[in-house]
């Protein structure tokens, strides 16, 4: 073969290799441009979020009552351990021109915070999208802890008003160490004109949690006075029908005695 030959022969495999090359990369380019096209079609690629998407809805108020979701809320120290330890559900009620308007805390869009000290913790649940809080703030004095402040503040959709409200001061809910109150009766607190906040049922530990568990269970005011109550008016009126029944009797007696008398 002459050297002629050869070099038409190389310069036509070079040819085809480079034609080869150019039309694998035009293939795989248009593949690639309609993977992505594909992904950001299904939302799952978007590196742009909609305003829609990156704003959370407010708080959206309703005319009717409903019972609301339990959450539970662990707020941890800088150790790592537990200091406070919640379990409730938790309802803002708004009143406006006497008329009451109601919205449920849910817990999957609730954001738990706070700060752990040796004599005071406060636990922060924070509607995210900035449509509220609910503040709990727990004190210890000596082997009690208590609840002393209520916070909260809610922010619905309708109209740009806020509603805060807060009680301070108190000694709410007292509860003995490596003790956790549970109270499956509603407490309604009425932190200001317009806002009031209803927690129930509810069950929590502050300061000392062993393995951040609930340590023995403490009976709440309400619910030993619903429990309570009823045997005590059971007790009343069988008191009151025995004392009926021997008044009777009593009286019968005497008039019989009068009638032996005459005689």
């Amino acid at each position: 073969m002459t050297d002629k030959v050869r070099n038409n022969m190389h310069r036509e495999t070079i040819l085809f290799l480079l034609v080869a090359i150019i039309m694998g990369n035009s293939l795989m380019t248009a593949a690639l441009d309609q993977t992505i096209i594909t992904t950001n079609e299904s939302g799952l690629n978007n590196s742009e979020p909609t305003e829609q998407s990156s704003l959370p809805e407010k708080p959206v108020l309703q005319p009717k009552e409903t019972a609301p979701v339990t959450g539970n809320y662990v707020l941890n120290d800088t150790a790592g351990k537990p200091c406070i330890k919640v379990s409730m559900g938790v309802e803002y009620i708004v009143i406006e021109k006497k008329k009451a308007s109601y919205f449920n805390l849910d817990p999957s869009t609730t954001l738990a915070t706070g700060r752990c000290g040796q004599k005071e913790a406060v636990l922060s649940l924070a509607i995210v999208g900035e449509g509220g809080y609910l503040d709990l703030t727990f004190e210890k004095e000596g082997n009690i802890s208590y609840v002393s402040k209520v916070r909260a503040n809610l922010a619905p959709s309708k109209g740009n008003k806020n509603y805060p409200g807060v009680i301070e001061h108190e000694k709410l809910f007292p509860t003995a160490a490596d003790h956790s109150l549970k109270c499956n009766s509603q407490t309604e607190f009425h932190l200001a004109e317009n806002l009031r906040v209803k927690l129930g049922p509810l069950q929590f530990q502050a300061f000392k949690l062993t393995n951040g568990k609930f340590g023995e269970e403490v009976e709440c005011w309400a619910d030993f006075n619903k429990r309570i109550f009823p045997i005590i008016i059971g007790a009343t009126v069988v008191g009151l029908l025995l004392i009926a029944v021997l008044s009777f009797l009593i009286i019968r007696d005497h008039h019989r005695q009068a009638g032996y008398d005459r005689i």
